[in-house]
């Protein structure tokens, strides 16, 4: 299996140049990190769940996952300002491209019902948006050592200057848009 990375040299990068007619090398969108972020909002009752979301995502990932803590005090919520609220890994380079291969080609079929994702999710600036509703569609997460089904945010950060420029890019890396 041809790896991501190569792909992206090899075929998109060349199709991009030509397609918006790029005057430098240096202009080609690609793919910059990749942001994994679970909320965990039964932390502040369970301080155990915070480890477990940490090692599922640490697996998923291959990296390393690091809690996220509140901002601010918000007495609604029964939210103190500093407590662990959910966890996040950021990915760059092989790992990146790893996750984003595995992500497009192994776990996103796995998902019930599946017709592709939203080609409107993106922000206006070329980064794009995704949310799963649970952890148990990657391969490496096994069904019995799962406490609690949780999602997660997904966001696809690129240098594109325009959405059509990124959607361009995350097809061409083989992401499943709806059609």
């Amino acid at each position: 299996m041809a790896r991501l990375k190569d792909i992206y040299k090899a075929d998109v990068a060349p199709a991009l140049m030509k397609k918006y007619e790029y005057k430098s090398v240096m202009q080609i969108p690609k793919l910059d990190k990749v942001v994994i972020n679970v909320g965990v909002g039964d932390a502040k009752e369970n301080s155990k769940a915070i480890d477990n979301v940490i090692n599922d995502i640490t697996i998923i990932a291959g990296q390393r996952a690091v809690p996220t803590y509140a901002r601010k005090s918000v007495a609604n919520f029964k939210l103190r300002q500093g407590m662990k609220i959910g966890v996040k890994v950021t990915l760059r380079d092989e790992r990146m491209y790893e996750f984003v291969d595995k992500l497009f080609n192994f776990a996103l079929p796995r998902v019930r019902d599946f017709k592709g994702i939203n080609p409107n999710a993106f922000d206006g600036r070329g980064n794009y948006a995704l949310g799963l509703k649970e952890q148990l569609i990657f391969p490496e997460i096994e069904y019995d050592k799962v406490e609690k089904i949780r999602g997660m945010d997904i966001v696809f950060v690129t240098t594109a200057r325009t959405d059509a420029e990124a959607k361009d890019l995350l097809t061409m890396l083989g992401a499943p848009y709806a059609k």
